[in-house]
């Protein structure tokens, strides 16, 4: 019995250890608003340059409703400034995006907007 309790307090030490380390890894998550004072706007693409962001960060995007939106896509929706049919759309002027993993995609799919420079490539490490 004695030998099976180490298992038990070893196994328990392991889950307390990985919780500390999960619960500071979301504690180090930043929130960055996009386009800083100016907001999500034409130009933003250019936002982005010179920040370092990772997995779990969030994106703030402020706008005026009905004015603009933010559209998830991927590479290739970036490149062309149009959105597939199934792409996350947000349209709320205060819009929380946590960043995957790699290649995140973002364009404002209202006509001219994308290709005046409201669109959105960050690579979360």
């Amino acid at each position: 019995m004695a030998q099976g309790s180490g298992s038990v307090r070893a196994v328990a030490l392991a889950l307390v250890v990985l919780c500390v380390l999960l619960h500071g890894e979301l504690a180090e998550s930043t929130v960055y608003t996009v386009g800083d004072s100016g907001g999500w706007t034409f130009g933003s693409e250019s936002w982005s340059q010179g920040k370092s962001f990772r997995a779990g960060d969030v994106l703030l995007f402020k706008y005026a409703p009905g004015a603009h939106n933010v559209v998830a896509v991927d590479a290739a929706g970036y490149r062309s400034c149009s959105a597939s049919g199934g792409a996350r759309t947000y349209s709320s002027g205060n819009d929380r995006v946590t960043l995957s993993r790699g290649a995140n995609y973002f364009i404002c799919s209202f006509p001219g907007h994308c290709v005046a420079g409201m669109r959105l490539a960050i690579t979360a490490a």
